[in-house]
C-alpha cells in the first residue's frame, strides 16, 4: 500500500519576490491561537520591536491591531531592498525568542498570511478595516478606545 502524500497549501505567491515598493495586509496568529495579546507588557514589547524593524527594513506601518490571538499589519515598503519575507522572519524571531524566554512557550504559529495590495486598493480604507476589527468583534464601542491598535504613520482618530 502506498503512503498517502500530503501537500501543504502554498500560502505565498509562487513567482513574486516580496521585495520593493509594495503594500501588504498581514495576519500572524499566536501559537495555538492563545490569547496572548491581552497582556500590555507583551503588546508593548512587540510594538517596540515592530517599530525598530520597520525602520531597519524600510517599511511604513500604516496600521496594526493586536486582537487577543492574532495580529494584523498593514505595511508598505519604501525601498527596492524592502524585503517582506526577511522583515516578517526577523520580527517573528526577535519577538518569539523574547516571549519564549519570558513566558516559556512559543509565541507564533509557523506561517502567516499576506495579501499584496493592488494599486486600486485604498490604504486608508484597509487601515480603517484593520483598526475597526475590535469594534466588529464587539470588544469596544469605539475603535480608538482599543489600546492595542494604531499606526506609526498617522493618528487613527483621523480615519473616520
Amino acid at each position: 500500500m502506498k503512503p498517502k502524500i500530503v501537500f501543504r497549501k502554498r500560502i505565498h505567491l509562487k513567482d513574486f519576490s516580496y521585495k520593493g515598493f509594495y503594500c501588504y495586509f498581514i495576519t500572524i496568529c499566536a501559537s495555538n491561537r492563545d490569547p496572548v495579546f491581552t497582556n500590555k507588557i507583551v503588546v508593548d514589547y512587540i510594538i517596540k520591536i515592530l517599530r525598530s524593524l520597520a525602520e531597519s527594513y524600510k517599511y511604513s506601518v500604516w496600521a496594526y491591531c493586536f486582537m487577543p490571538e492574532h495580529l494584523h499589519l498593514l505595511l508598505e515598503g519604501h525601498s527596492e531592498t524592502s524585503d517582506l519575507k526577511r522583515f516578517i522572519s526577523m520580527f517573528k524571531q526577535k519577538t518569539g525568542f523574547w516571549y519564549k524566554r519570558s513566558y516559556g512557550k512559543p509565541l507564533w504559529q509557523i506561517n502567516y498570511y499576506e495579501h499584496v495590495l493592488r494599486r486600486e486598493e485604498d490604504i486608508r480604507q484597509i487601515a480603517l478595516y484593520i483598526i475597526e476589527n475590535p469594534l466588529r468583534k464587539k470588544i469596544v464601542e469605539n475603535y480608538f478606545d482599543y489600546p492595542y491598535s494604531g499606526s506609526f504613520e498617522f493618528n487613527i482618530r483621523d480615519l473616520s
